[in-house]
């Protein structure tokens, strides 16, 4: 893992997120243009599911399926891609960020709903430290009527670099890439019922 920036300049970021029916997992991927947050590209992928869930090992029940819609659309089709999960705000510093980080070789950021691992600096209003044995792991980014995210570089990003980039894509709830992916997976979701 490399938590230094390895990219140059954004112009497409991606996001991914899977949702689940019954024993299949559904992978939707999408990517946007950075400047305009309009999609450039999408593509949902099925699996069958083949790992548990087990709190904390979440990138071993869904690594599968992101890989298989990362493989579809090409790694090379966008410079950052946020995941719906950890990065390095996990109690093995490996949230699932970091896995696809890894094993793609580009910038990831981990982006959740629920602090997993660290301690907050002060209360998230707006934009809070998430630290762990006096190191910044991440931020939790409140936005009014809106309970807070948090934000922790996956693979070949910093931490200050991942909030800037979420910050920029983000509208109302969640960032528009893992927003766009999770309405996609589960309208795919929906429809195969």
């Amino acid at each position: 893992m490399i938590l230094k920036d390895e990219y140059d300049t954004v112009e497409r970021v991606a996001g991914a997120d899977v949702a689940y029916i019954k024993d299949r997992a559904v992978c939707a991927l999408v990517v946007l243009d950075f400047a305009s947050l309009n999609v450039v590209k999408e593509v949902v992928v099925e699996t069958k599911v083949t790992f548990p869930y087990i709190p904390t090992f979440l990138a071993f029940r869904e690594i599968k399926p992101i890989a298989k819609a990362l493989k579809k659309i090409g790694k090379k089709s966008f410079d950052i891609l946020l995941i719906d999960g950890h990065g390095i705000a996990h109690p093995r510093r490996l949230g699932i960020a970091s896995h696809i980080g890894v094993l793609i070789k580009k910038p990831t950021i981990g982006v959740a709903k629920k602090l997993l691992y660290g301690k907050l600096k002060k209360d998230p209003n707006p934009i809070s430290e998430i630290i762990s044995d006096n190191e910044i792991l991440g931020y939790a980014l409140k936005r009014k009527n809106y309970n807070p995210i948090y934000i922790s570089p996956g693979n070949m990003i910093t931490p200050k670099s991942a909030l800037s980039i979420v910050k920029r894509t983000i509208k109302n709830k969640l960032p528009e890439p893992i927003k766009i992916a999770h309405n996609l997976a589960n309208l795919h979701k929906r429809k195969c019922r």
